[in-house]
């Protein structure tokens, strides 16, 4: 038995993400997007994996792959967004003009107005969420500096404010509508991917038995981030704010790469160590995952119906 009592017969390298009334699974070759339109039908979209990771083959390097895999899957993910966003709510992108700004940079660059969107669109939420989770927990840790000397102590409690602030996120947006939605889809991405992985056929019968927490999300993966930048930077010298935040900002791909591989061998391991491991990042999915409904399911399998190959090992975990 595996963590929280879920077997898993055949770990596989296929992951996904829930988007707006829908689901993106990514598989060894293959990437396919499954979204209910208003009409109630299941549109699905499949493109080949050609992120820069997998392109140059940078996710066989151990530790480099992390930080890299994380950028080219905030792409990915971006992309995958706006693409469901234009499916389920097609109205609302008919109704809507463009801009002055917007129609200025569309006569700059034309096609490719979208792709340059989607990278500055990643480029703002990495800037944002290294603001808010890892430069604010500095700068407010560094109040306290007067009041305590252990400089492994202001460490530690910079770590537990990162934490405290991104569980109070994820509670806050959790109570919108929109969001919960997109968390039953979130569910249901990892109930799919469960019964696959125990090798059962894909229905809805199947797939509704299974848990919503698994090892290899991007929650748990998160999570880890935490704990393990919090462990780095402890043994760090507590020096002025510029200096602390270059240093965070300079371990931030040292940090990811550590925490990639340890998700890699929690989604693959079923030993004690990997289950303590895992429980904390498992549990913090209680969050970010809800129990789906019939149709997202549907829509899940979909998805992973779409990035299955002939040959099982190639996407084995």
């Amino acid at each position: 038995m595996s963590r929280l009592g879920q077997r898993v017969a055949k770990p596989t390298s296929i992951g996904g993400q829930a988007l707006i009334e829908g689901v993106m699974m990514k598989g060894p070759k293959e990437m396919a997007i499954a979204v209910r339109n208003p009409e109630n039908e299941i549109i699905i979209k499949k493109e080949p994996v050609e992120g820069f990771v997998t392109k140059y083959k940078l996710n066989k390097i151990p530790f480099l792959r992390g930080g890299l895999a994380l950028i080219d899957s905030m792409i990915t993910g971006v992309r995958s967004l706006n693409y469901a966003a234009d499916i389920a709510m097609p109205e609302e992108e008919t109704d809507k003009e463009p801009g002055r700004f917007e129609a200025f940079l569309g006569k700059i660059f034309g096609e490719k107005l979208g792709d340059i969107m989607i990278y500055f669109s990643v480029f703002v939420a990495l800037i944002m969420s290294v603001g808010i989770f890892i430069l604010g927990p500095t700068l407010l840790t560094g109040v306290l500096k007067n009041f305590i000397k252990n400089i492994v102590v202001l460490n530690l409690m910079e770590g537990v404010l990162r934490l405290v602030l991104f569980v109070v996120y994820i509670a806050v947006i959790s109570r919108m509508e929109d969001i919960r939605r997109v968390f039953q889809y979130h569910g249901a991405e990892h109930k799919t991917i469960y019964c696959y992985e125990n090798g059962e056929e894909l229905t809805v019968e199947n797939v509704r038995k299974y848990t919503t927490l698994h090892p290899r999300c991007g929650t748990s993966f998160l999570f880890i981030v935490m704990m393990v930048s919090m462990v780095i930077f402890s043994l760090i010298e507590w020096s002025d704010p510029i200096t602390r935040m270059l240093t965070r900002l300079a371990l931030l791909p040292v940090v990811a790469g550590i925490s990639y591989e340890i998700i890699r061998i929690a989604g693959r391991s079923q030993s004690a160590l990997m289950s303590i491991v895992s429980y904390p990042g498992m549990m913090m999915q209680k969050l970010t995952t809800l129990e789906p409904d019939d149709s997202q399911i549907e829509v899940a399998i979909e998805a992973l119906k779409g990035v299955l190959v002939e040959n099982e090992d190639d996407a084995r975990w």
